[in-house]
């Protein structure tokens, strides 16, 4: 019984993207079964729309721009978090896990306010801006996890041994963390390509490819739509796949230098 409903349940969460993904090779135009067979017509329809390509350069430019900030921002952040210790680490840790709780609508009415006061108009940097927002915790928490068993030995001893703080951490702890850093990094591209209530009140003249999917359904139902759904449903779990690949190859990294050490 607890198996039937663990199908079901699957059945449930997948069967719309199934559908998707296979209204989106139809031949024909009709979203409603016989089936009429499979073409690639709404695909090349979809890479040769300027409006498509132009979205889409907006949200690589987007997710790069963010991931790097992200990046830089979160892995000092979570060093110092590290570092960190008593109510004052809690407190800290509480308030980076707090924004991942909020609503994305709240988030949004925050920025547009911020906005506002500093008199920054709404464009692609707002986008960044409110990306790098909403990813900072996520990426935060991923690398904040591993360096909970990180041992700070190895750094006192590269300072005993002569080393900057600097060279400490680009020759000890950098090598390290960098696998769990460049996979928290992908995650944040992931997120970014695929966030779209905060994009709605940052944005100005220029088009994501959610805020581009909203409008296709809003015009008409196109089966272009679905098309532009699978290419970022495909776009999505590529990434994600390469953060899990990454950070597949962290952890077999650590159980051979465990089993070095060991012997």
């Amino acid at each position: 019984m607890i198996r039937f409903f663990t199908y079901l349940y699957m059945l449930f969460l997948y069967a719309p993207i199934a559908l998707i993904v296979l209204f989106s090779f139809h031949a024909s135009p009709s979203l409603s079964f016989p089936f009429e067979g499979f073409s690639l017509h709404w695909y090349v329809d979809l890479f040769n729309s300027y409006d498509f390509m132009s979205s889409l350069r907006s949200s690589a430019i987007v997710a790069s721009a963010s991931a790097i900030l992200t990046t830089v921002l979160g892995t000092l952040s979570a060093l110092a978090l590290m570092r960190m210790k008593g109510r004052v680490k809690q407190l800290f840790s509480f308030m980076n896990f707090a924004p991942i709780a909020l609503p994305g609508l709240f988030l949004g009415i925050a920025l547009v306010v911020l906005f506002s006061l500093v008199g920054l108009s709404r464009s692609l940097l707002t986008i960044v801006i409110g990306h790098t927002v909403f990813t900072l915790p996520f990426f935060v928490e991923s690398v904040r996890s591993r360096l909970e068993y990180f041992d700070l030995s190895f750094e006192e001893a590269a300072r005993d041994l002569g080393a900057s703080p600097l060279q400490a951490f680009r020759l000890v702890t950098l090598p390290i963390i960098g696998p769990t850093i460049a996979g928290a990094a992908i995650l944040c591209v992931a997120l970014s390509l695929d966030e779209f209530l905060i994009t709605v009140f940052v944005t100005g003249s220029d088009t994501t490819l959610p805020l581009l999917i909203l409008s296709m359904i809003r015009r008409a139902v196109d089966p272009s739509i679905n098309a532009a759904s699978v290419f970022m449903l495909a776009l999505t779990i590529f990434i994600i796949a390469i953060a899990g690949l990454v950070m597949t190859m962290r952890r077999r990294r650590i159980e051979l230098e465990r089993a070095e050490t060991a012997e």
